[in-house]
């Protein structure tokens, strides 16, 4: 406590300007009080990796950009809610990160798989080379709705995590495919890639066995991403307490969206405004030491986090959901149904059983077994 009292003293003064409200804090599901609970706010939202744009990085591609500033906004919030999701899978959703305070290895292989560098399985050169793929050349502008299809992508060659991701289409969540995606015990299920060779599984130093034996249990743990489009040019209003309830779901790994061509991480709302993580910071880019040892403190936002107005919040974004287990997904899924109830709250998506008939079969170009 004497640590967290310590690291937060200089921040109160600006900390105030959060409102004094009775209404709750939602970060992530978990519900907190401004009253009482100020510091344990704080806590919780710099415990969050906090990507933003870097300059001095190895050049992707060998010979492309050095620096993401101005437009790698969107790819850093798709590192920011799937490093949310590698964090609950690895360290849990109650870890929290004080400055100074020793970290686990686990927390230093998280935080590795995002480094700048080439062979970090989702770092910005990933990211941007495998957007070739979906049509995005390097150095251009990306929507959610891309960011999640090239994450997906690249969570085939995580074995560490051994990850299922799923994307809903079309506004729609099939059950009957994510339980068969999540209980595949094919390491390759659902992606068009297979993990490289066996020569590769060492891949930033992580042990090939913590892999297989995940592999070998019977839930994949599900990164569920949701691409929605809330209205035509702005949101509608109709859809605002449904997006609030998402942030109020334990398995909740927040939005990404923004303004038009302006991206954010979006964590949590109190009252009527969104709470969110914003890359639009240039920081040099971090070199692990002489030791080993990574310098972490720029990956964690130190400051009160942003606000906006939900009405601001641009139409299109993306939601995500991670289920570590089966019993977590059913939950999820009794948890919309509840919503559909709660008045005044318009749908965002559709839970279906099965895939309805005139859907295309998105399993078809996946060779998913």
């Amino acid at each position: 406590l004497f640590l967290a009292t310590l690291t937060y003293d200089t921040l109160r003064f600006e900390y105030e300007d959060f409102p004094e409200t009775k209404e709750p804090v939602w970060i992530l599901g978990r519900k907190y009080s401004v009253f009482t609970e100020k510091e344990e706010i704080l806590l919780d939202v710099t415990s969050r990796l906090w990507f933003t744009y870097r300059k001095n990085f190895p050049a992707i591609g060998g010979t492309g950009p050095t620096s993401d500033t101005g437009w790698g906004c969107m790819l850093r919030c798709g590192q920011m809610i799937f490093a949310q999701a590698l964090v609950c899978r690895h360290l849990g959703r109650d870890w929290r990160w004080i400055k100074g305070k020793k970290q686990m290895d686990n927390y230093f292989n998280v935080l590795n798989a995002f480094i700048d560098k080439k062979d970090s399985y989702y770092s910005i050169h990933q990211i941007a080379q495998m957007g070739v793929g979906e049509g995005k050349s390097i150095g251009q502008w990306y929507g959610p709705n891309t960011v999640a299809q090239v994450l997906k992508k690249l969570a085939t060659f995580d074995t560490w995590s051994s990850l299922a991701v799923h994307i809903a289409m079309d506004n729609t969540v099939v059950m009957e495919e994510i339980r068969r995606l999540c209980q595949s015990q094919s390491p390759c299920a659902g992606a068009a890639a297979c993990p490289a060779p066996e020569s590769d599984l060492l891949h930033n130093g992580f042990p090939e066995e913590a892999g297989l034996r995940s592999r070998l249990s019977l839930w994949k743990p599900l990164v569920l991403l949701i691409p929605l489009r809330l209205g035509l040019t702005e949101i509608n209003e109709a859809y605002i307490e449904t997006l609030k309830h998402c942030f109020m779901m334990p398995q909740s790994l927040g939005v990404i969206g923004g303004k038009p061509n302006s991206a954010h991480y979006f964590i949590g709302y109190v009252g009527e405004e969104l709470i969110y993580l914003d890359p639009h910071t240039t920081q040099p880019a971090v070199e692990p030491t002489d030791s080993g040892c990574l310098p972490d403190e720029s990956f964690h936002c130190q400051h009160p986090p942003c606000r906006m107005s939900i009405a601001e919040l641009d139409p299109s974004i993306a939601v995500g959901f991670f289920c570590n287990t089966e019993e977590d997904f059913n939950d999820w899924c009794q948890q919309i149904k509840k919503l559909s109830l709660v008045r005044g709250a318009l749908p965002m998506f559709e839970l279906v059983e099965r895939q309805p008939s005139h859907f295309s079969n998105p399993d078809v170009l996946n060779l998913t077994p």
